[in-house]
């Protein structure tokens, strides 16, 4: 009996125990409940087993708003800024005003670089003519060389070939003008002494009415006057003899570059493209090809041109009675050089020529074949032979031609046509390049784009589509 009742007392013990232990195992979780918050799942029944600690999920981060601008209180000067009135004084002027002035600027700067180079090059007027001189008369000699070379003549030979047919060919029309005139000149001279002479007549019974006595105190008068500015005349004599040494050594070195410009112009060509910029040289490497084609073109036009204007001229001269018909022709085929003009000025010689040695009504017929013969040039032969190669509008010719001669005088005059038209021609090689580029880039763009949404839009190829288990 009494080893049941320890027994008993020992299970009532444990009993006991087990009961305390599950008394404080439920005030604690009534406590964790109490402590949690508001919407949170209820937390399991509690066991005799252990509970683990959980552990709250992340929060995501909220999306920060973006700052708020910054809006100065205070202007430049200090003055509070409004919503109606600019913050600084440069935002308060038009737009269409800001584009003039960065406009005019910008030619300002251009404008004082064009006279700085005009500056420099009449400096140097000597050197810049002569260098002109010879890429006109390279530009006509040139094809000849060509076509030999290709015929297997070496490149001396065939440069130096042409060059002294050039060269003999020019002696012989300057040998052929002094020859006409020399030998004309007496008969010139007598009718010219008798065309003085009607004109004293006319102005003494014609409806000006003159006496001889006032005829003869205006010849005294020009006399006086000759005699009165006699120091002027010969300094003007000797300027004359500097102005033909300038001619003659100007002559020379054109001659001279001439002839190194035939024989070595594709060396001298690659040489001056090493000078420019590197991003410049593929440009202007296209260009220069174009620029000599329309230097060329209107070279042998314009000397073509000449020619059919020297011989209409020359024969409606002769017909007319005019003498010295072959000088004035080779006169006038020099100045028809300078387009649309050049043949008009030179042809009053020969309407003074006429208007001395056979009358009025010779001289009025010869201005009037003259003013046929330009009429021609302008409307058919010029559209005709230079259309093609030099795209420049009459107006642009007569303004070229009128700032040349103020600029350089004849040797102006005669440069100013082929430098506009090479210049444009260069310029709208240039532009023409630009916008292909431009088309060339746009397609690229294009086409990188549309492969890279094609690949955005096709599926994934074989190998991206196993799984890492099947490799």
């Amino acid at each position: 009996m009494a080893r049941g009742g320890k027994a008993l007392k020992a299970a009532a013990a444990g009993l006991a125990l087990v009961a305390r232990a599950a008394a404080g195992i439920e005030r604690r979780r009534r406590a964790a409940i109490a402590a949690e918050p508001a919407g949170r799942p209820e937390a399991l029944p509690a066991g005799p087993a252990v509970v683990e600690e959980q552990v709250p999920p992340p929060r995501r981060p909220e999306a920060e708003a973006p700052p708020a601008p910054y809006l100065p209180t205070h202007g430049a000067f200090g003055r509070e800024v409004h919503p109606g009135r600019p913050a600084t004084p440069a935002e308060a002027v038009p737009w269409g005003l800001r584009v003039a002035a960065e406009s005019t600027w910008r030619l300002l700067l251009l404008g004082a670089a064009l006279y700085v180079l005009f500056r420099v090059v009449d400096m140097l007027r000597l050197v810049a003519f002569a260098v002109l001189a010879s890429l006109l008369i390279s530009a006509l000699l040139e094809p000849t060389v060509s076509w030999l070379r290709r015929r297997g003549v070496p490149r001396s030979l065939a440069a130096a070939g042409t060059f002294l047919s050039g060269l003999a060919g020019i002696g012989l029309v300057g040998w052929f003008v002094v020859w006409q005139v020399t030998t004309n000149l007496p008969s010139v001279t007598v009718r010219v002494q008798d065309g003085v002479d009607k004109l004293r007549d006319w102005l003494v019974t014609g409806p000006l009415h003159l006496t001889q006595q006032q005829i003869n105190d205006f010849a005294k008068q020009i006399t006086t006057a000759i005699n009165a500015n006699s120091e002027q005349i010969t300094s003007a004599g000797i300027t004359g003899a500097q102005i033909a040494v300038e001619v003659l050594t100007a002559m020379l070195l054109a001659f001279f570059t001439t002839f190194f410009l035939l024989y070595d112009g594709e060396k001298i060509w690659n040489w001056a493209l090493r000078g420019l910029p590197r991003h410049s040289r593929y440009a202007m490497a296209g260009a220069g090809p174009k620029a000599w084609a329309t230097l060329t073109a209107y070279v042998r036009g314009t000397v073509c041109v000449a020619f059919i204007d020297a011989v209409c001229i020359g024969i409606g001269i002769e017909l007319l009675g005019v003498p010295l018909a072959l000088p004035l022709a080779v006169i006038i085929f020099l100045g028809a050089f300078v387009p649309l003009v050049g043949a008009l000025v030179t042809g009053t010689i020969a309407v003074l020529i006429a208007a001395v040695t056979e009358g009025p009504f010779t001289a009025l017929m010869v201005l009037v074949v003259l003013v046929a013969v330009q009429q021609i040039e302008g409307h058919v032969l010029q559209p005709l032979i230079l259309g093609r190669a030099v795209r420049v509008h009459p107006l642009g010719v007569v303004l070229g031609v009128a700032a040349g001669s103020i600029v350089g005088g004849i040797g102006g005059a005669i440069v100013a046509v082929p430098l506009i038209a090479v210049t444009n021609t260069v310029v709208t090689h240039l532009r023409r390049r630009n916008e292909a580029g431009q088309e060339v880039f746009v397609a690229l763009e294009a086409a990188r784009e549309a492969a890279a949404a094609r690949t955005a839009g096709e599926p994934a190829t074989g190998s991206e589509q196993r799984s890492p288990a099947g490799r």
